[in-house]
């Protein structure tokens, strides 16, 4: 009984370092310098800068994806208020313009639905 006990806790040292990366793994900057977060599937990258957004949509191996067949809404806090821009595919990723300055890390989530029509968002803090 004592020998599980230390195989389960020397176990569990070994893996939470592992655990730990995982959970940290879009801390940081995405290929664009921007913010990552996780939407469903995907992993998506929130770079703005003025009234201008964009996102790149990654898979699970940090590929970028093809937008066509996407669509999206970026609904971010800007002076206290949610500012509501509607994201089309342009160029290697999604794109929209608000109406406000939106800074340079605006708090808000990232909605986006796939060419199959399911949605997932992500959300950016």
């Amino acid at each position: 009984m004592l020998i599980r006990r230390f195989v389960t806790a020397g176990t569990l040292a070994i893996a939470l370092p592992f655990c730990a990366h995982h959970a940290c793994a879009h801390e940081g900057t995405g290929h664009h310098g921007g913010r990552i977060a996780d939407a469903g599937p995907y992993h998506i990258e929130l770079v703005t800068r003025d009234r201008r957004v964009e996102v790149t949509i990654y898979d699970a191996k940090e590929k970028a994806v093809s937008p066509a067949g996407f669509k999206g809404t970026a609904i971010l806090v800007v002076g206290g208020k949610p500012a509501r821009v509607v994201l089309a595919p342009s160029g290697a990723g999604l794109s929209g313009e608000a109406e406000v300055a939106l800074g340079a890390n605006p708090k808000g989530v990232v909605q986006i639905t796939g060419p199959d029509g399911a949605a997932a968002s992500g959300k950016f803090n």
